[in-house]
């Protein structure tokens, strides 16, 4: 959810920040922009839609200059418009800013009474504005204090979220930024510099990082940095090397992310259960050097998610309550950070977030610590994000980049994370006998293979996608520890090809559901061979009974065939306690092809954003 990249080098930097921009659109955005100091003026280019098109007219306009910043902009305040645009400028001072500042309008009514003039909507011009102020002295002479020294200022003054790079015409030589609640890392080189809200923007250009902490300001020039903390003494932050490769950002053969990153779950999975193959056994050391002091007297767990990491936990409350024997509870995180929670300094406070930057998660992690409930564990996908930093203990999932909105390689490898928690409680609580630990490694061990074998029912899946594409609405039903994959795969169809989806538990077909089948609403069952089975079957016979269309996802030995208005594929054998992760795969892949059909932009949905760092 926007994008910031800038850069300050011996070369022309603007091929980095056209690049750069390129790289972030995956986080999704509706304008982009960059502003460059060339000798002593600011030239800025913005344009709505996509970076190419503002890529076009930079270059018509003979953009070149060593200092830049740029941003891809996700509308939150004021309309999908060039003057809403970043970057915003402010008498030479230029900035781009994630996040959102909730003073805004008090800053507003104060600024525009000391004389200065809005073209936009949006909260990111009053800081600009803000930092011109401050830039001056107390009598309104200039020059006043520096660029670093007004910044430090002016975000003092600021109420909400935000990441901001900021340039001026009157110093050429850097580039100041500051970060409270959103990311925003600092690319080190040889003579040139980089800021970014992700590592993806600058990895073809370098690979060593530094990742600035809450209340951070920065000074950036060619020859080096220098950090200050909130208190603003100079501070040291580590130096870090991605592993974010630019192979890894690049299609290859692929038609689009996200079907890359479906493809891709297989060596994701076993990437992410690795530590547990190589020690061939489940034990607290897999999540953190103090682990088991966290872990050992756990009384309860809670689970604090958004979106498809919500759905992930949602399976984890299954597996947590019947095989460790654990009271778990599984809450959006945007609702349990506003209300009355009851603390227990005995649970076990489970985030998860691809991105490790989800504000409502980390605004909710906060809250349970102000509560008193210092048990955290981050499952998150990228290292040395925010969540798993704030958290006593982190366990990573090596799905690689997922570039895609809609989630797919994370989401199973969170479900892996999720499941090896769950083994780790159940044996710190004595209730994993040596037998059924090695048949849960097993599993995992064989559970790559498995999801292949399902990815080879694509064209089959296909075949379905072309009957799905005409249809507006449709129903998914589960049963059980599969409830939420058909949760998961509602929101996925909704999401990249726009047909309305509504997930429901089989057996609330009667208490209300039942009123929407008929012969137009296409109902997808996930039917497993599981204990539940039966009571799915009978579900299904009332859909039939109302002339609704089934699409069944079972498994090889599930003992029940096709007829006029059932159409079934079955994945491969029952796979036992990690089935909801092969009968994921299916329905990723029921959505993109569903998508391509209908030709919306995958990769891209309408109105979503991959990283959501704002409330």
């Amino acid at each position: 959810m926007c994008g910031i990249v800038g850069a300050i080098a011996d070369r022309d930097v603007v091929p980095v920040l056209i690049e750069g921009l390129k790289r972030l659109e995956y986080r999704g955005y509706d304008s982009a922009g960059i502003a460059v100091v060339d000798g002593n003026e600011v030239r800025r280019v913005r344009r709505t839609g996509r970076v190419t098109e503002m890529e076009a007219a930079a270059g018509a306009e003979g953009f070149a200059a060593g200092l830049g910043i740029g941003h891809t902009r996700w509308a939150t305040h004021g309309g999908v418009t060039e003057l809403n645009a970043h970057p915003h400028i402010s008498h030479g001072v230029a900035l781009v800013h994630n996040g959102i500042i909730e003073n805004h309008e008090e800053q507003r009514a104060r600024l525009s009474a000391l004389g200065y003039a809005f073209e936009s909507q949006t909260d990111t011009e009053v800081i600009a504005h803000l930092i011109h102020h401050h830039l001056k002295n107390g009598d309104g002479s200039e020059p006043g204090p520096d660029l670093l020294a007004a910044v430090q200022r002016a975000v003092k003054e600021l109420d909400g979220a935000y990441a901001l790079a900021v340039v001026s015409r009157k110093e050429p030589e850097r580039i100041v930024c500051a970060r409270m609640g959103c990311p925003l890392l600092i690319g080190l080189g040889e003579r040139e510099n980089f800021v970014a809200s992700d590592v993806s923007a600058i990895v073809q250009a370098t690979r060593r990082v530094i990742f600035l902490e809450e209340g951070d300001t920065a000074e950036v020039t060619r020859d080096g940095v220098r950090v200050f903390g909130d208190d603003g003494a100079r501070v040291e932050r580590e130096e870090h090397l991605s592993d974010v490769s630019l192979a890894s950002l690049e299609l290859g053969p692929y038609r689009h992310f996200m079907q890359k990153e479906i493809h891709e779950q297989p060596r994701a999975l076993g990437d992410t259960i690795e530590a547990v193959m190589d020690t061939g056994a489940f034990g607290p050391t897999l999540f953190g050097a103090n682990a088991e002091e966290v872990l050992a007297d756990v009384e309860s767990v809670q689970i604090l998610a958004c979106g498809t990491s919500y759905y992930a936990g949602s399976v984890a409350r299954y597996w947590i309550e019947s095989i460790a024997g654990l009271p778990c509870s599984v809450e959006i995180a945007s609702e349990y950070r506003y209300r009355t929670a009851v603390a227990n300094p005995n649970q076990l406070i489970v985030t998860i977030s691809q991105s490790g930057e989800t504000l409502d998660t980390m605004e909710a992690l906060k809250y349970a610590k102000s509560l008193g409930q210092m048990r955290t564990l981050s499952i998150c996908n990228v290292p040395e994000s925010a969540i798993p930093r704030a958290s006593r203990l982190a366990y990573y999932t090596r799905a690689g980049a997922e570039i895609g909105v809609a989630s797919t390689k994370a989401f199973t490898t969170q479900l892996v994370a999720l499941f090896t928690l769950t083994a780790t409680l159940a044996k710190l609580r004595g209730r994993l006998p040596e037998d059924q630990e090695a048949g849960y490694i097993d599993a995992l061990r064989h559970l790559p293979g498995s999801v292949q074998h399902a990815l080879n029912l694509e064209p089959q899946i296909t075949a379905w996608a072309e009957r799905f594409a005409p249809r507006q609405h449709a129903l998914f039903l589960g049963r059980g520890v599969h409830y939420p994959i058909a949760l998961e795969g509602a929101l996925k169809l909704k999401e990249i090809s726009y047909i309305h989806a509504e997930a429901y538990p089989a057996g609330e077909l009667k208490h209300g559901p039942l009123a929407l089948v008929d012969a137009d609403m296409p109902v997808v069952v996930i039917a497993p061979k599981d204990s539940l089975l039966e009571k799915v079957k009978s579900n299904m016979q009332e859909v039939r009974a109302r002339g609704g269309e089934l699409f069944v996802f079972t498994d090889q030995d599930s003992n029940f065939g096709e007829s006029e208005g059932v159409h079934v594929i079955r994945t491969p054998r029952h796979v036992g306690v990690l089935s909801p992760i092969v009968h994921t795969i299916p329905v990723q892949l029921l959505a993109y092809h569903t998508a391509l059909a209908r030709g919306t932009d995958v990769d891209k949905p309408r109105n979503l954003a991959k990283s959501v760092t704002v409330e």
